[in-house]
């Protein structure tokens, strides 16, 4: 099992570069599935989940090709609506299959999804709306079986919260229902505004993608498309709290500066320097002392809940006490204990984590718990005096393209070991 081995202390220079978005890639990726044509995906990012999610549209029948370029997927023909446990057990976004291929094929069975322990991310809103839509769903065996032999019909869904992959699903859902679809309480995402892009490119008629009220008028069929994916805004930020961690000075090219506009805010607010680089590009600085600043994680655009994690490491070199509440996932502080364990100050309070202020932070063995905790502690390994070694930051490849190669290029001493 491999590890990361992270001497700290080395402020970071020079420019690093973001792939494409995993959180878009998935959704994506299980869009291709609702065409016979072929389509072209560029910027998908070589990252475990992404992996899972191409064995995944294997297994229904489709091809891919990919030959150091763009990726080409071509669903001709599916013939397995199934996305079985064995498949999709180490990933949360299986689910993103329900919908397009009961749109597809009047039926899926797909296993209820499994991935990191970040709290529950319940399927219900899935298919209660795919309900609303016409399907017959039952549960059972640790799967969702769904039937809509007919076809589905447009309708109103209302969501009683936001969830982004309820969205996505739905909007995929409904692009070739009969009718006219409302989802709202819709999340805003830019991963929603993505995969909508994708669809109308393949002949969807999707309107207000990226506002919290999203108009599908359903079509007969969707054709091929070609389509570059965003850049992914959490490894942006990630990469924005290593700089200013450092004290280094980091251009972050290849993002979209407003889709990372609350950290970058709250980054401000601490005393790093955030300046624009260009259209696509941030430079980050950190001169001076860092003072502790409140965060609070929403839906978007507020502050992300995946980069809470990382914000916390921030918060450990700030003078002062930094409240962070976390009001997406109920158990998403389990990094917490792990810096404890190397020095930092933190206590957790429910679902508030308090954090006190600076202090200095030394290598010490550790354990990654989830994709996002795992990225806290590469930064706070960063700037540990000393070494710390990181297990089981397979978590880290579920979302992080080679991290530890993009970090080296720019000062860091970061190795994988086995």
């Amino acid at each position: 099992m491999d590890k990361f081995a992270i001497h700290g202390g080395v402020p970071l220079r020079g420019e690093i570069a973001v792939s494409g978005a995993k959180n878009s890639a998935l959704p994506v990726l299980a869009a291709c599935l609702l065409t016979e044509d072929p389509v072209i995906l560029h910027r998908i990012p070589r990252v475990r989940d992404v992996r899972t999610m191409e064995r995944l549209i294997e297994y229904t029948g489709a091809s891919l090709e990919r030959d150091g370029g763009p990726l080409k997927i071509v669903a001709k023909d599916i013939t397995s609506a199934e996305a079985p446990y064995d498949l999709v057990k180490t990933m949360r976004a299986s689910s993103l299959v329900l919908g397009p291929l009961v749109a597809r094929c009047g039926r899926a069975r797909v296993s209820l999804p499994g991935g990191c322990a970040i709290g529950a991310r319940p399927i219900n809103l899935h298919v209660t709306g795919l309900e609303h839509l016409g399907a017959r769903i039952r549960q059972e065996h640790g799967y969702i079986e769904a039937e809509a032999p007919q076809g589905l019909r447009g309708a109103m869904v209302s969501f009683d919260r936001i969830t982004v992959t309820g969205t996505e699903d739905l909007m995929m859902a409904a692009v070739m229902a009969r009718g006219d679809t409302v989802l709202e309480n819709a999340a805003r995402e830019p991963e929603v505004t993505d995969l909508a892009g994708l669809l109308n490119k393949m002949g969807a008629r999707i309107e207000g993608a990226g506002t919290s009220v999203i108009r599908i008028h359903g079509v007969d069929h969707l054709h091929g498309a070609e389509h570059t994916i965003i850049a992914d805004r959490i490894e942006a930020g990630t990469f924005l709290i290593a700089g200013a961690l450092t004290r280094g000075d980091l251009v972050v090219r290849d993002c979209v500066p407003e889709h990372v506009h609350a950290l970058t805010v709250k980054m401000r607010e601490a005393g790093v320097t955030v300046e624009e680089a260009g259209p696509t590009a941030l430079r980050v600085t950190c001169e001076g002392a860092l003072r502790s600043v409140d965060m609070i994680t929403e839906e978007y655009p507020g502050f992300a809940t995946d980069l809470q994690a990382q914000f916390m490491a921030l918060m450990t070199q700030a003078e002062g006490i930094s409240l962070i509440t976390e009001k997406i996932f109920e158990n998403r502080y389990m990094h917490a204990p792990e810096m404890v364990r190397m020095g930092a100050n933190i206590r957790i309070d429910g679902r508030q984590a308090i954090v006190a202020g600076p202090r200095e932070l030394t290598g010490a063995a550790v354990i990654a718990s989830d994709l996002r905790a795992s990225a806290s502690l590469v930064l706070a390994g960063l700037v540990a005096r000393g070494e710390t070694v990181i297990d089981r930051v397979y978590h880290i490849d579920r979302g992080y393209e080679r991290i530890e190669d993009k970090l080296s290029r720019v000062g860091a001493k970061i190795q994988r070991v086995g």
